[in-house]
């Protein structure tokens, strides 16, 4: 056993817990068991969620014994929102995500060995249990006078459209989780994100209530950037962890992309990396920033943790070859089409001079402009330079037979679709 209780604070990841004396002798004494729940609100866990994930490594590596619960009941429900209701999911697309995030998940922990983590769906002991049983055995403990003081509950109190019984009721139905799996494993720690602080109290207090037990529980903070923007959005789009709905290249971009006030924060949370590591990477962003090494570190970091290494070398090697520091054609289509997705561009026909390509993609405004970019040497595809303005696109130019990288200058970018 480590003292897990400083490492997760000194990584910026404890923002509130019950009794913290109580909770670092719990974890000092350990082992302890614990759990940390994921609602199938969408087909993939999303930035957010990988902080949980994160907590919930350290703490097996620590020592502890971890449950992962997949919300197949609570999915069902929806925690409330502060503004609106949640349109409800049917049964049978809540039952296909909960199977994805159950998979998405199994390789953050060890579910092997001594100390194998466990894998559970709130489905399973809350679908048994009648209407009249879960008023008289669950329900009698819970004060209404305590659970309108939820925030998101509050708000939707004060607002025109109110909240639905069923929203009203998600509370109970997380707090029936932690009572489950402390009579069934021992279970005497709940983590979750900050906003879910009223959820995991009212959990504490069941287990209470019902079986006077002291049990605890922490959150993690919101991360959010230096004008205080939440972090885990691209571009208006949330940063997922499955493959499919944001690619490995662009996961890897938006890392690299972290400013430079925030990178060592986000290294301290999402990286494995020892104090003295991310001391001299913060070193590094003071006194040379524009290489960007800590930025660098963490993208490599956290997509080998998401995606795993051999996606994080093919991503590296997208991104290199197309600022010339590599050969295009060598990367594989699945890449390819990945990183060149992110550019701006056009539909362009084999055929289509390169003058003609470079207006279409959008690289200059106009037929001179391109011809005077290419006089100047500062015209290439697919990182070969052009040297004659009458040069066309052929069948080869056209990388898997799909895309050209047209380039003006050291870093504008486009590409050329084949239509």
């Amino acid at each position: 056993m480590t003292d897990i209780f400083d490492e997760l604070q000194w990584r910026g990841l404890v923002a509130q817990s019950t009794d913290e004396a109580a909770l670092r002798q719990a974890l000092s004494d350990g082992p302890v068991t614990l759990y940390c729940g994921f609602d199938p609100t969408a087909p993939s866990l999303h930035f957010g969620n990988l902080v949980q994930l994160v907590v919930l490594r350290l703490l097996q590596r620590a020592g502890h014994r971890v449950i992962c619960l997949v919300g197949g009941s609570t999915g069902l429900i929806g925690d409330p929102r502060p503004t609106s209701e949640r349109v409800l999911k049917t049964k049978e697309t809540t039952a296909d995500w909960v199977s994805r995030i159950q998979q998405q998940v199994q390789p953050f922990l060890d579910f092997e060995g001594e100390n194998a983590a466990v894998l559970v769906n709130n489905l399973d002991w809350t679908a048994p249990i009648s209407a009249l049983d879960f008023l008289r055995d669950i329900g009698k403990h819970f004060r209404v006078n305590q659970m309108v003081r939820k925030d998101a509950v509050a708000a939707r109190l004060e607002s025109q459209e109110g909240i639905s019984y069923t929203e009203f009721s998600y509370q109970i139905l997380q707090a029936l989780d932690f009572l489950q799996l402390y009579r069934d494993h021992g279970c005497t720690l709940q983590t979750g994100g900050a906003d879910q602080w009223g959820n995991l109290t009212a959990g504490v207090d069941l287990v209470h209530r019902a079986d006077g037990a002291a049990v605890h529980c922490f959150t993690t903070p919101l991360l959010t950037d230096a004008a205080g923007t939440k972090f885990g959005k691209s571009e208006g789009n949330a940063v997922w962890l499955s493959p499919e709905m944001t690619s490995p290249y662009a996961f890897y971009q938006y890392w690299v992309g972290v400013e430079d006030a925030s990178v060592v924060k986000l290294l301290k949370v999402f990286t494995d990396r020892s104090r003295d590591e991310i001391e001299l990477l913060a070193r590094q962003v003071a006194e040379e920033p524009f290489r960007r090494t800590a930025q660098r570190a963490l993208a490599s970091d956290v997509t080998t943790l998401v995606h795993g290494a051999t996606a994080t070398a093919a991503v590296q090697a997208a991104s290199e070859a197309l600022f010339g520091k590599g050969d295009l054609a060598r990367l594989d289509a699945r890449t390819l089409a990945d990183a060149t997705a992110e550019l701006p561009g056009a539909a362009v026909p084999v055929g289509t001079s390169v003058v003609d390509a470079l207006v279409a993609v959008g690289l200059v405004d106009s037929r001179n402009a391109a011809r005077r970019a290419i006089a100047d040497g500062g015209a290439s595809v697919n990182n070969v330079r052009i040297g004659d303005a009458d040069q066309v696109l052929v069948e080869a130019d056209f990388l898997g037979g799909a895309v050209a990288v047209l380039k003006r200058g050291r870093r504008n970018l486009a590409a050329a679709r084949r239509p």
